[in-house]
């Protein structure tokens, strides 16, 4: 490969000594070497170097506005480019919500340009509507938040320092643009948005006649690879390769004979280098000599094909987040690592899920040998105006920006009907737009949970390359259809806490939940059957997941990459039954998981509770294990044993921890709720935190005077809870409106439910209020 890596001027830059990493409650190995000093400072185009360019990620100013704000007089502090202003590692970790606009500042200093150069502003990504401002002046805007995209600023700098002002939208999953697994709300399976600049901001001059990008596409049938060099029509270029030089004119495919071709793969992923050159502009490249393909084998069984030959595509489904950094990898080493912790456990593909890494993830991939399955970011699910016109457009660009990668071998269009709409239409756009590649119409339109049909389709697999079925949590054949290959889209999702390691302690998820020492077992029987099916024409399988993310419990090494959860050579022992040739496997380091039988481990730490001997932290923990070994009983004593230690105020954590093991106002939690609402509300939410005291002041107070009682003392039992505000008054309400309604007390029940429907109707589901309400028109 071409290296780049010289500055060829110097920027105006404030390393400042008041930026640090926010509090997280993961963070990775990696995030100790993040400074704004040396912010993703690798070059970050690999297949269009040059070797003079020069890095502006580093710390900004920053600002939030409301959307109709202009530019900001004066900025609310600095952010560190280009981690999202979510993350931690951005040194802010504030949202970015729909009604607001995100400002970045920074100065830099007017190169000596040559007579003729043009000065590029390159982005690699920005979610997810830009407008970009030198000197004061609009040089223009982009739309999208997961392609590149560079504008031309040299008529708009200015002799000395220029300032460089960025305006982002982005309204994440309220929008019309694809967003991905971002939300709002995190939860389950969707996570923390991701906001603003996210990936390199670069300058690079260039040639005013110069190299805008390449179009490389090789055939092994032929074996020759196709090269265009894009830009002005008609240009003399000259590719050498190999020591050979071909010369040609631009815009105009290129042939190129490979004599002795090595063709790539995950066992042998051998890359070509070249330089293109027009007049005084070259740039440096590579490419991968491979096929991809669908064909039958030697039975007549129609299979994915790599390089004309049937091969397996073991893979997992890899959403690309990281705890410190979001969308955005810590350090370029951090992002490589992935590929290569996953090639060790003995995977040979990717399904990268409804997210678009750096081109460096790519460039990793191609050098490790690694299959991707790449997905289109679905649109808006709710599909409002607008957001087919920009899903399509957004996926253009997606498919022109990653085409010359060889390890992508497959385009996914659609995720279990998010968003789908003319999915014959589209599936018939994406292969005629590359006919190069296979495609996944649809993953997991077919939807299996439990061998419970959730989502069936007449005509799941039009126009596409396979079939596809999503099974959780045991894999299960997809049906046939003649001339395309049989794949498992996502199976798996077992759900393996390692305390130390959450994300959130208190609402980790998985399909299923196991012990640490259930996983491989459970995971090794999974494989057998995947070699079973195999055997009847599979050609694919995809495992969820490789890490953990957030809240999801289910990968197979903890969210911060700490801890493998099945020894990397025995999983990789275990794949081998399906791909038994993967080439160098590269070195990673991560702990095993404890894989004591944690029942065992619960009753000694059980006995040192009961003796007095462990610490708070210890309590914490042993509380949590309560709950995974299903000792609700002692869960409940050993939290209430933690909570008595604890005083405001309250971290996150502590306060789900509070919410999850407080059920009664008798309950050790209940007064810290009582006396210090704020905070909670601040964390559970408005109406959760109401709905949290109803059910405490209904356990502990409400219920007693209810049970073996046909006529209870109301006024007494208002008179006990009054002293609870809003949240007493709504259970007394409707713990006397449902007693009526059992009994049949229509004479007292009329009154009670019209006030309680009065003041609360609005808390209530459609179906109850209706039920409420009618029993009501009934019996006035």
């Amino acid at each position: 490969m071409v290296a780049a890596a010289l500055l060829f001027f110097t920027a105006t830059m404030s390393f400042g000594q008041n930026w640090q990493m926010q509090a997280v409650k993961l963070q990775t190995r990696w995030a100790k070497e993040v400074s704004p000093a040396n912010a993703l400072k690798e070059y970050p185009r690999p297949q269009m170097t040059r070797p003079d360019w020069t890095n502006l990620n580093g710390l900004w100013d920053y600002a939030l506005t409301k959307k109709d704000a202009p530019t900001p007089a004066q900025y609310d502090g600095q952010i560190l480019v280009p981690f999202p202003i979510e993350s931690a590692l951005s040194g802010v970790k504030k949202a970015l919500m729909p009604g607001q606009n995100l400002w970045y500042k920074r100065s830099f200093q007017k190169p000596g340009l040559k007579t003729g150069e043009r000065l590029l502003l390159h982005f690699g990504a920005v979610d997810w509507q830009t407008t970009v401002y030198v000197n004061g002046q609009e040089v223009g805007t982009h739309t999208g938040g997961y392609t590149a995209f560079t504008m031309d600023i040299t008529y708009k700098l200015k002799d000395g320092s220029n300032d460089l002002v960025i305006k982002v939208y982005d309204p994440t999953d309220q929008g019309i643009g694809p967003s991905g697994k971002q939300t709002l709300d995190p939860q389950n399976i969707y996570y923390t948005a991701t906001s603003g600049i996210w990936q390199t901001v670069w300058l690079e001059a260039v040639p005013a006649t110069h190299i805008e990008s390449l179009t490389i596409t090789p055939d092994i049938d032929q074996s020759l690879v196709n090269i265009t060099v894009n830009a002005t029509a008609g240009e003399a270029v000259s590719l050498t390769v190999e020591g050979k030089t071909i010369t040609g004119k631009s815009n105009t495919i290129i042939p190129v004979a490979i004599a002795h071709e090595k063709l790539w793969s995950p066992a042998d992923p051998h890359l070509y280098s070249f330089t293109a050159k027009l007049g005084t502009d070259e740039v440096g490249s590579y490419f991968g000599m491979r096929k991809i393909s669908v064909a039958k084998d030697a039975q007549g069984v129609d299979r994915i094909c790599l390089n004309n030959q049937p091969y397996y595509n073991l893979g997992v489904l890899d959403q690309g987040f990281w705890p410190d950094g979001l969308y955005t990898a810590p350090t370029d080493e951090a992002l490589a690592f992935d590929i290569k912790a996953i090639k060790a456990m003995g995977f040979n593909t990717i399904r990268k899920h409804i997210k678009v890494e750096p081109a460096r993830w790519y460039y990793h991939a191609d050098q490790l040998g690694m299959l991707v399955w790449q997905d289109m970011v679905n649109p808006n699910q709710g599909l409002p105006e607008g957001a087919k016109p920009e899903f399509e457009r957004e996926s253009a660009e997606i498919l022109q920006q990653l085409h010359n990668y060889p390890c992508i071998t497959t385009w996914v269009l659609f995720n279990e009907k998010w968003g789908q709409y003319d999915q014959k239409r589209l599936t018939e756009w994406i292969k005629q737009t590359d006919p190069s590649r296979i495609v996944d119409g649809h993953t997991g339109e077919l939807l299996y949970v439990n061998e419970q049909l959730r989502s069936p389709s007449p005509d799941a697999y039009v126009s596409a390359d396979m079939t596809d079925v999503h099974s959780y949590p045991d894999p299960m054949m997809p049906v046939k259809q003649a001339g395309k290959a049989q794949v498992v889209g996502e199976f798996g999702g077992i759900g393996v806490a390692i305390a130390g390691h959450e994300w959130n302690e208190i609402k980790g998820w998985g399909y299923i939940q196991v012990a640490p020492d259930q996983l491989e077992g459970k995971y090794h029987i999974m494989v057998e059957d995947l070699k079973t099916l195999e055997a009847q024409g599979l050609s694919g399988s995809i495992y969820t997941q490789p890490f953990d993310v957030e809240g999801e419990e289910n990968g197979l090494m903890t969210y911060d990459r700490e801890i493998i959860k099945i020894p990397f050579e025995d999983i990789r022992k275990i794949n081998s039954l399906l791909v038994p040739d993967m080439g160098t496997i590269p070195e990673v380091t991560a702990q095993n998981s404890d894989k004591t039988d944690e029942g065992e481990r619960y009753a000694n730490l059980l006995d040192q509770y009961r003796t007095g001997k462990l610490d708070p932290g210890q309590l914490k923990d042993l509380a949590m294990m309560a709950l995974r070994v299903n000792d609700k009983p002692g869960g409940t004593r050993i939290a209430g044993s933690y909570i008595q230690t604890l005083k405001a105020p309250f971290t996150e954590d502590n306060i789900r921890f509070i919410a999850q093991f407080t059920k009664s106002t008798t309950d050790p939690g209940f007064q810290l709720i009582n006396n210090n609402p704020e905070p909670f509300k601040k964390v559970l939410g408005e109406r959760q935190f109401t709905v949290n005291m109803m059910n405490m002041i209904f356990t502990g107070d409400i219920n007693p005077m209810l049970e073996g009682n046909d006529h209870p003392d109301w006024p007494a039992i208002k008179s006990k809870i009054d002293k609870y505000g809003a949240p007493g008054e709504e259970i007394f309400l409707r713990a006397e409106t449902v007693a009526y309604i059992n009994q049949q007390d229509w004479a007292h029940y009329v009154p009670v439910a019209t006030d309680y429907l009065g003041k609360y109707g609005s808390n209530l589901s459609p179906e109850e209020k209706t039920m409420f309400q009618n029993a009501i028109d009934q019996h006035k």
